[in-house]
């Protein structure tokens, strides 16, 4: 039976490469997670999650026309300099926080063959270790520790683990879905499970079950071997969860941390609205001012199906 590593997981994988057509035309000149969440990229948020986790080596798989990401990332003398001369503490401060929140490196994917193409293209930078694969259209509340109980079960139970969402039977076939079991152990609050298979995007009367895998995995070394002779499936890509179920089927340990926590999707365009205002309404600098004009806006809204006069 496979043990657990004893390998620390010190590295998280972000794959950006994607082209984010749903949000076009914006996204002709900027990358999809670039995209403002409040005054912040969505793939900020993303990055202090793994820094916050003590991951503090991150390596975004990039594409072309992603250019901007690095940018971003690297330090900005010119604005600093203004911003010092200024003496706008506050705004040098987010500058500032932007470029030392981990150490971020990259490499280009060349060729978009799907989610699993990305991950092996990490191959190199990971090693022989276990590593963390954040996908930059979950925002996870800063709240909620999703990652640092997926680490956790990881290091208790070796091999790898997912991150999974109850989204109903009727919404199973648009995500990777699982087949689970109760799962033992010091982790085990009840959150914690077994994978016994994994199957992706199946038709709802088919799937194993209402349980579905969301962004954030940590991943056993291994799967790089298998991602290597894994074969296109389902949209001709090379597909994650594929890789998962073989490892299920060669009976390395799977699990998954059933997430209930606060989770904001950045991935199309009405879940992206409902994200900025979610979390523009909690700061507390933005909060009681945005809170007050929406319940405003809210109460002067229309009733729905009325027409306005």
């Amino acid at each position: 039976m496979p043990t657990p590593s004893t390998r620390p997981t010190r590295k998280a994988v972000i794959p950006v490469a994607g082209m984010g057509t749903r949000f076009l035309p914006a996204t002709k000149a900027v990358p999809k997670e670039l995209l403002p969440v409040v005054d912040r990229p969505a793939l900020q948020y993303i990055v202090e999650e793994a820094a916050r986790a003590g991951l503090g080596e991150v390596l975004m798989v990039t594409g072309r026309n992603k250019a901007a990401i690095e940018d971003f990332f690297d330090r900005q003398p010119e604005i600093e300099a203004a911003l010092e001369k200024k003496g706008d503490a506050a705004r040098l401060a987010a500058v500032h926080a932007s470029t030392e929140v981990a150490q971020v490196h990259f490499v280009r994917q060349g060729e978009a063959r799907g989610l699993g193409h990305a991950v092996l293209q990490a191959a190199a930078f990971v090693g022989d270790e276990p590593f963390a694969v954040l996908l930059g259209d979950d925002i996870i509340d800063a709240r909620d520790h999703l990652l640092e109980q997926m680490l956790q079960v990881q290091a208790e139970h070796g091999g790898s683990v997912v991150a999974l969402l109850d989204v109903g039977r009727e919404n199973i076939d648009k995500y990777g879905a699982v087949a689970v079991e109760p799962a033992g152990g010091p982790s085990d609050d009840g959150a914690v499970v077994a994978v016994t298979g994994l199957v992706e995007k199946p038709p709802v009367d088919e799937a194993p079950s209402s349980l579905a895998i969301i962004g954030r995995y940590v991943l056993a070394p291994e799967v790089f071997d298998v991602l290597r002779e894994t074969a296109p499936g389902r949209g001709g890509e090379i597909q994650l969860t594929d890789a998962l179920a073989t490892l299920v089927e060669r009976g390395e340990p799977v699990h998954g941390v059933v997430f209930s926590g606060r989770r904001y999707d950045t991935g199309d365009r009405l879940d992206y609205l409902k994200a900025v205002v979610q979390l523009a309404s909690e700061r507390e600098d933005l909060g009681p001012g945005f809170r007050t004009w929406l319940a405003e806006f809210v109460a002067d809204l229309p009733a729905a199906g009325a027409s306005e006069a």
